[in-house]
């Protein structure tokens, strides 16, 4: 069941296009995130499933629960295999999103999973600046807790987190995937494709590292061995 979804953090379709042509007959699992969202909208979601890509569609909602559903009844319609919302709207936001998937007959066939902790977030961000005295480790259980109760299929958290979350019989998305020669960026918790393997990760999300590899199809490959 493990996958490796490519980050297509692209500014534009033509962008997105380009770098895809290598991949051709491989038919990679992508994430489309906002940045290339918010400029080319919901056709693009509907040209890649067309091609034969499966769809993370990374937006995030976080809103009162009312305007949650309401998106998401209107993204449940393009049918992608995975969506998003920040755990930190609340078990009723979350149970809302749900609602507003299943109102359609795509959406029901889409996995819901919340955001806990962005892998930028470290113990000092919490503590200092969104006032959150706990372990992060524990935010990350309680919050995976939250959107199970709200009858989501899993979280998205770093690998770090992930054998919490298989502990709970959640579905783990988790970004901040690097090979051991990287550079980190502006994350903060991260893992190499290898490590999330054994910690338990049901997908890993992997950008720069593909995205901006010399050879991205190699390196694609690269994290197919590592993980899968």
């Amino acid at each position: 069941m493990r996958d490796v979804i490519i980050a297509c953090d692209f500014k534009n379709k033509e962008d997105l296009y380009e770098f895809l042509k290598p991949f051709d007959g491989l038919n990679p699992y992508l994430k489309v995130g906002m940045e290339i969202f918010y400029k080319e909208g919901p056709q693009l979601v509907k040209d890649l499933h067309a091609k034969g890509f499966k769809i993370f569609l990374d937006l995030k909602c976080h809103d009162i629960p009312n305007t949650v559903e309401s998106a998401m009844r209107n993204l449940g319609e393009l049918g992608v295999e995975i969506t998003n919302v920040h755990a930190a709207g609340g078990i009723k936001m979350m149970e809302a999103a749900r609602r507003g998937l299943d109102a359609t007959e795509s959406g029901k066939k889409t996995k819901l999973i919340a955001v806990t902790q962005l892998t930028s977030i470290s113990q000092e961000t919490l503590e200092n600046e969104l006032l959150i005295k706990e372990n992060l480790a524990d935010v990350v259980k309680q919050y995976a807790l939250n959107a199970k109760a709200a009858g989501l299929d899993g979280v998205v958290c770093s690998a770090l987190e992930a054998p919490i979350i298989k502990e709970l019989g959640l579905l783990s998305v988790t970004p901040g995937i690097r090979f051991a020669d990287n550079s980190v960026d502006d994350q903060k918790r991260v893992a190499t494709p290898a490590l999330a393997k054994e910690l338990g990760s049901t997908y890993i999300v992997v950008g720069r590292s593909i995205t901006k590899a010399e050879d991205p199809v190699a390196a694609y490959k690269r994290c197919v061995k590592e993980f899968c």
